[in-house]
């Protein structure tokens, strides 16, 4: 029963420490179903990305191509291309994760978003030997995805009501959210670096066709920051 306890206060911790970047969601999920009513795409459809999916910068995407009657291979690849970050997500809770089951691991895969990654690798950070861990992951994670997908649900009902409620703005909530999720997670001078060659490239490149700027002002920026971590390791061996 003790167990059980601890295992609720966990997962209720998780879903607490969410709220800040799941209320900065609410508009962008929002959004989302109003540019699927916008785009023509039926309510049965917009939810089941959502379940599906469940990856708000992909869905936009996914969306906007849709809208444009682009071939399904060309969607599926953006998607693929927008999401691989996900596999560095991994490769960082790679340790953390490897002893539990797959039954564990697969859904907390599945619902490994940006924000999620945030507060849970800061709760590692925190208390690295947390034996609660990853039921404070799942309660982030399931906070995360039921607010998605009523967001979405709210914002496909309301666009029907409100046609131009995708010229608001609400967009700017999420920016909003990533940089406060990115700062704080800024501690090297590679970390710095990284993001500040992000910050230039993207603003030289944002006329690029395609949103590619953005491919490319990410790779640079990576690696920039692999380049600085590399000279001061050497540096340090060095000395």
């Amino acid at each position: 029963m003790a167990s059980y306890r601890e295992n609720l206060k966990a997962f209720a911790s998780g879903a607490w420490d969410s709220l800040p970047v799941i209320v900065a969601a609410v508009p962008f999920g929002i959004l989302y179903g109003a540019l699927a009513v916008a785009g023509g795409l039926s309510e049965t459809l917009t939810m089941a990305m959502s379940l599906l999916v469940f990856a708000g910068s992909s869905q936009f995407i996914a969306v906007t191509l849709m809208t444009a009657a682009v071939a399904a291979p060309v969607i599926v690849f953006t998607v693929f291309i927008v999401n691989l970050r996900h596999m560095l997500y991994s490769a960082t809770l790679m340790t953390q994760m490897q002893n539990y089951p797959q039954w564990v691991r697969l859904p907390l895969a599945f619902w490994l978003t940006d924000e999620t990654f945030a507060v849970i690798n800061n709760k590692l950070n925190q208390s690295p030997s947390d034996r609660y861990f990853v039921w404070y992951y799942f309660g982030s994670a399931v906070a995360m995805y039921s607010n998605w997908q009523l967001c979405t649900w709210v914002g496909f009902n309301m666009g029907q009501g409100i046609p131009d409620l995708g010229s608001w703005g609400l967009e700017v909530a999420m920016v909003v959210a990533f940089v406060g999720i990115v700062v704080t997670s800024l501690h090297r001078p590679s970390h710095w670096l990284c993001a500040g060659v992000a910050v230039v490239c993207a603003v030289v490149t944002r006329d690029w066709p395609h949103q590619t700027g953005l491919l490319v002002s990410g790779i640079l920026a990576i690696l920039a920051g692999l380049l600085v971590d590399w000279t001061m390791g050497e540096e340090s061996e060095n000395v």
